[in-house]
């Protein structure tokens, strides 16, 4: 079978097959194991639905009998990957990218087989490069073809600093292909030219080069950004069905047809059947199916139920967490602000655009007094309900 068939569904989550899909399908046709290299920097403690686009397919190829290599850039995280940016990365410690990577493998195995991947990081062959091994590396690619790259391109043109470690990190992604002697890679759309320099070095090195398999991106629930934890813009693979569902209904009406065809495993005639008909509803089937993958059907379907029961109906919630707070008068923001954990700040931001209600009656002065004797149900936005007891 060709590789779109052996995909299926999955097929829809590759934008390109690179240099070309017939290489992809050539490689299908060896009948041995492939090695599949996929490679995700420890920046954050959250793995997003973003990043399991490539992970999925990663998965398939698993399935199909092929080999996972899963790259943990713990050596490449404390460099910093310059792709889609204008400037540089902060960098991080090793004490960060540990702590980062001790909460990955839980998230990770939810969507690959870990028994069955190598799982490699790359600070285990890039932190043994002495001088005279990194010399000859650079030697394989030119400052010419590094200003190939969009980024460096745009800065180089605006005068702007491109500091040289930022090269160094294009080289030691595509040395890990190398490493690992990969036979097809994974990857997001930001990380098409990195891909390209993993293909250069193997070649250098007598190695067949890799095929680079790439996604699109996903926007995060903001619809202005890829997705990712430090914008505040994601939802994390481990996020409760109750957070996912809502998080998933934020997302802007024009996202609904990527999130349904790259995060859900909704049929493609469904998909045209929802786009033709309400957003709303066509919006919360996404969400149902988002949160039906990751957390069960019943699971999906309790929290769409309820979702609608408090948004539609306007009822409370059957379950309302309580919060225990001193007795006696109050501010509106002071409670807020302890109620939720939110800052002052926030707080009065929240009560002054009117998104904050003591027992359904709306709070429009951060600074009127509350006088809490008990039992009262303090709502702040749409999703944060909160029983008072003193």
């Amino acid at each position: 079978m060709s590789w779109r068939e052996s995909f299926g569904k999955l097929a829809r989550t590759v934008e390109a097959v690179l240099p070309a899909e017939r290489e992809l399908d050539a490689l299908f046709a060896l009948g041995r194991p492939l090695r599949v290299k996929f490679g995700i920097d420890i920046t954050g403690t959250q793995v997003t639905i973003g990043n399991e686009i490539p992970l999925r397919i990663l998965a398939r190829f698993q399935e199909l009998g092929h080999v996972a290599v899963l790259i943990l850039g713990d050596f490449t995280a404390l460099i910093g990957d310059p792709s889609e940016r204008d400037k540089t990365r902060p960098v991080l410690t090793r004490e960060q990218v540990e702590r980062n990577g001790a909460t990955w493998m839980g998230q990770l195995a939810k969507v690959i087989d870990l028994r069955k991947a190598e799982v490699r990081r790359n600070g285990d062959w890039l932190a043994k490069l002495s001088p005279h091994d990194l010399i000859r590396l650079s030697g394989q690619m030119t400052v010419a073809q590094m200003l190939e790259r969009e980024s460096f391109a745009k800065r180089f043109a605006e005068g702007a600093p491109i500091p040289l470690h930022e090269f160094l990190y294009c080289l030691f992604q595509g040395y890990d292909s190398v490493a690992v002697r990969s036979d097809v890679e994974l990857g997001g759309t930001d990380q098409t030219f990195n891909l390209f320099v993993g293909r250069t070095l193997q070649k250098a090195d007598g190695l067949a080069p890799q095929v680079c398999v790439v996604n699109p991106l996903l926007e995060g629930i903001d619809g202005s950004k890829k997705m990712s934890k430090s914008l505040g813009n994601a939802i994390g693979l481990d996020t409760p069905p109750k957070d996912m569902f809502g998080l998933a209904t934020r997302v802007p009406d024009a996202l609904i047809e990527r999130y349904l065809r790259l995060a859900t495993d909704v049929d493609e005639a469904r998909i045209r059947e929802l786009l033709a008909g309400d957003v709303w509803s066509a919006k919360k089937a996404m969400a149902e199916a988002l949160c039906a993958r990751h957390h069960g059907a019943e699971a999906a379907a309790r929290e769409r139920a309820e979702f609608e029961r408090v948004f539609r109906d306007r009822e409370l919630p059957e379950e309302i967490p309580e919060a225990r707070v001193p007795g006696g008068a109050t501010t509106a923001a002071a409670l807020v602000s302890e109620v939720f954990s939110v800052s002052r700040s926030e707080a009065r931001r929240l009560v002054e655009q009117g998104g904050v209600s003591l027992d359904g009656k709306k709070l429009a002065d951060p600074a009127a007094a509350i006088d809490v004797r008990g039992g009262e149900v303090l709502r702040a936005g749409k999703r944060r309900f909160a029983r008072l007891v003193r």
